[in-house]
């Protein structure tokens, strides 16, 4: 059955089934759903857990093994299949379908998947696990959605804010909830009861690393690639996720493919920029950035994106910080 990913909590207290698949490609939201899964499990008296990653080596005789296992410490076992391509393929399609035919009594099964595509939903496996248990599945916030989102998520914290903060929060994380939920955190340290205003997300904001995400892309689009790539190192030399600085750098690219789109479409700049919600401040960074870039130059940035992204994600050579470099610096030079 399905069952969205707010209802798991209450489904789980009804009832809990031998299996349960967790997809979609937004980390936060299948963090939270798979989080309420191994809650659910750990009240119903499963204290046991075992992980396993499906890759290149992975053998799917493994879970019938891991199933037959008894546990000398639990009764019953939570089995967590992680699939992050969404695509167990043949063997693993079959080796899902015998286990289900049969699930041991003692034992439950988390899937965790990437985003499962519509030829996927028809077959045999995802409709054995739909028969035999629950499946959850995550989509994106979009960017119209994402302050109602917020909103509720400041609600849930216990924090008040204004609508204009609200707004300049969505614009500073779209696409990317996690980064709003540590925002949300911080500033509920931060305002101490008080009601949150656009002054307290600027602040919390501007009190980042000291190597800020933000300035390093203004870095680039001013074209101080020296700069920009010692900001860059900075980021990594504190700690900072590779996936966080990428969606910082691919968000700015796509609005710049975007906006010289419209603008060799014959489009007025201003109200190229106006359409696309780009600050007044920003604009003069913007528009150097689109003067100093072709729509094929911005195309080509986007797809040294996507390597990057594969590099980080395991399913391409090279060191993901390698890459990122190259973007910065491409950025900042223009005429990759």
């Amino acid at each position: 059955m399905r069952v969205r990913a707010d209802q798991l909590p209450a489904q789980l207290a009804k009832q809990v089934l031998p299996v349960y698949l967790v997809s979609g490609d937004e980390p936060l939201l299948v963090q939270e759903a798979c989080d309420a899964v191994r809650a659910g499990c750990r009240s119903a008296g499963c204290n046991e857990r075992e992980i396993m990653h499906v890759d290149g080596k992975f053998k799917w005789d493994q879970l019938t093994a891991v199933a037959a296992e008894m546990s000398l410490f639990a009764e019953s076992k939570l089995i967590e299949l992680r699939i992050p391509t969404g695509k167990p393929g043949a063997e693993g399609s079959k080796a899902l379908v015998q286990y289900l035919a049969n699930p041991p009594s003692d034992n439950i099964l988390l899937i965790v998947a990437g985003k499962i595509d519509k030829q996927s939903t028809n077959s045999k496996w995802f409709k054995t696990i739909d028969q035999a248990g629950a499946i959850t599945q995550v989509w994106p916030v979009e960017a119209r959605e994402l302050p109602r989102w917020l909103k509720q998520r400041c609600s849930q914290a216990g924090l008040e804010i204004d609508q204009d903060a609200l707004l300049m929060l969505s614009d500073r994380v779209e696409g990317n909830l996690l980064a709003a939920v540590q925002e949300i955190e911080k500033l509920q340290l931060l305002s101490n009861g008080a009601r949150i205003t656009i002054e307290n997300v600027n602040d919390s904001v501007a009190d980042n690393a000291r190597y800020n995400l933000f300035a390093l892309i203004d870095s680039a689009l001013q074209g101080d690639a020296a700069h920009a790539l010692k900001m860059l190192q900075g980021l990594r030399a504190e700690g900072t996720d590779a996936t966080v600085v990428l969606w910082g750098l691919s968000r700015e690219l796509r609005l710049l493919y975007q906006c010289k789109r419209d603008i060799e479409r014959g489009q007025n700049q201003n109200q190229v920029l106006q359409t696309a919600r780009v600050w007044d401040k920003r604009k003069p960074l913007v528009s150097a950035g689109l003067a100093r870039h072709s729509q094929d130059d911005l195309a080509d940035l986007l797809h040294q994106a996507s390597l990057a992204d594969h590099s980080i994600k395991g399913l391409a050579d090279g060191n993901p910080w390698d890459r990122l470099s190259g973007l910065v610096l491409e950025l900042s030079r223009g005429q990759p």
